[in-house]
């Protein structure tokens, strides 16, 4: 396999959107440009640079006279978010189902797997969000171009939210069995089925999502 290679703009993204993404840098915490640029030992370039392509990922916001911080939780933003996830990727695997070849069912069922073992393991929420988007979009062969780059935006958008419902909304209990019949039933070919399955799973997080940010508001 060959070895990807990284601007100095990708890995200050990927580093500062973990800290985001992990909590470490805080909802509605400004994000100092020069701060950043010292702890990540680069210029404040790729900061800056890093910070655009954040924003347009939805985890920074841009306020005149305030500069950047890191996005709010937001119930609103939640059920946008997970809505259009809900039609977007319903409308692609429906698409997609006739596509689908045993070498796609192979792949999606060894990550699977894979999440399943990464599921097991509190500390490895980098791990489940990666496995789980590579589980989803083994399923996604349409040739739609545009609907998978935006759907690749939303589970960006989405991401911090997914990570909170795997670990502490209750969604590791049934993240595995939900996938599981969305597999069986792609091969199947079980298009309407399918479909229902995956809307299912993704408004059914979106719901635990708010009950849970709901009970804490409130704590």
């Amino acid at each position: 396999m060959a070895l990807e290679f990284k601007t100095r703009t990708q890995v200050v993204v990927e580093a500062i959107r973990s800290q985001i993404l992990s909590g470490q840098i805080k909802a509605g915490e400004p994000l100092r440009q020069a701060a950043l640029a010292e702890q990540l030992n680069v210029s404040r370039i790729p900061i800056r640079e890093a910070l655009l392509q954040l924003e347009a990922e939805g985890l920074v916001k841009f306020e005149p006279h305030k500069g950047a911080t890191a996005t709010e939780i937001s119930p609103e933003l939640i059920d946008e978010l997970f809505e259009l996830r809900a039609l977007m990727e319903a409308d692609l695997l429906a698409r997609s189902i006739p596509l689908l070849t045993e070498d796609d069912f192979t792949r999606a069922a060894q990550t699977l797997e894979q999440l399943e073992t990464a599921l097991q393991s509190p500390d490895h929420a980098d791990v489940w969000s990666a496995l789980n988007t590579e589980f989803h979009s083994c399923l996604y062969k349409a040739n739609r171009p545009q609907s998978i780059e935006i759907v690749g935006n939303l589970n960006k958008n989405a991401d911090r939210y997914i990570r909170m419902h795997l670990q502490f909304a209750g969604g590791i209990k049934k993240a595995s069995s939900e996938h599981q019949r969305l597999l069986d039933l792609c091969r199947k070919g079980d298009i309407k089925g399918a479909c229902h399955e995956l809307t299912s799973h993704i408004l059914h997080a979106k719901d635990e999502i708010k009950q849970f940010l709901m009970k804490h508001a409130s704590n």
